[in-house]
């Protein structure tokens, strides 16, 4: 991929989702864990005149995942890709914050990310949830880590489907990646690898 990517990541939802709109030279539009707000997301896709070409899913945790019936709403083709190891917290009753979050439902036209072409390498980092991915942006050096990589910190691995040991092994990856990626989590600041390796307690 010789295009430039732009990247705008935009807060969203009273948990403060990094959800993240990447554009292409080409015309091709991503939006990365849009957890709530869709009229928000809506509005700075009009803004970059772009229409989203898919939704990528980092997990599908509440807080990730509830704009998207607001994004197929105006775009009923819009495909979902995600680990399908996550596909069953569709619709659990334990994935749920009400009311700013009820029970999402299985959003239609869900592909498993196996099937993702494009600019994206996937990279499965299991652990926070079952079906957890991070998408590598190689040419830009951008990582976006979901919860599986915080700022000084990692993702839970208390609620269902969590697992501490598969977490670790899922950071081992990460930690492998060049220091000057700049990692993107789902939620708080921007880091880079780098400086994780160095300050991140869980990292070394």
């Amino acid at each position: 991929m010789g295009e430039d990517m732009k990247v705008n990541t935009i807060e969203v939802g009273s948990y403060a989702v990094n959800c993240s709109i990447v554009a292409s030279d080409s015309g091709e539009t991503f939006v990365i864990d849009p957890g709530s707000e869709p009229e928000t997301i809506i509005a700075a896709l009009e803004k970059t005149g772009t229409v989203p070409s898919a939704i990528l899913l980092t997990h599908a945790h509440f807080d990730h995942v509830s704009g998207i019936a607001g994004l197929q709403a105006k775009w009923p083709d819009l495909a979902v890709f995600m680990d399908l190891a996550d596909a069953p917290m569709f619709g659990h009753p334990f994935n749920t914050n009400p009311p700013e979050y009820p029970v999402p439902p299985k959003p239609a036209n869900l592909v498993s990310v196996d099937e993702l072409q494009g600019p994206f390498k996937v990279i499965r980092t299991p652990g926070h949830t079952p079906g957890g991915v991070c998408y590598l942006l190689e040419n830009e050096g951008i990582l976006f880590a979901g919860d599986t990589l915080f700022a000084g910190s990692v993702g839970r691995t208390d609620l269902p489907g969590g697992s501490m040991p598969t977490l670790m092994a899922s950071l081992a990856k990460l930690v492998a990646l060049p220091d000057g990626i700049r990692v993107i989590p789902g939620h708080g600041p921007e880091t880079t690898i780098g400086r994780e390796k160095r300050t991140n307690p869980y990292l070394f």
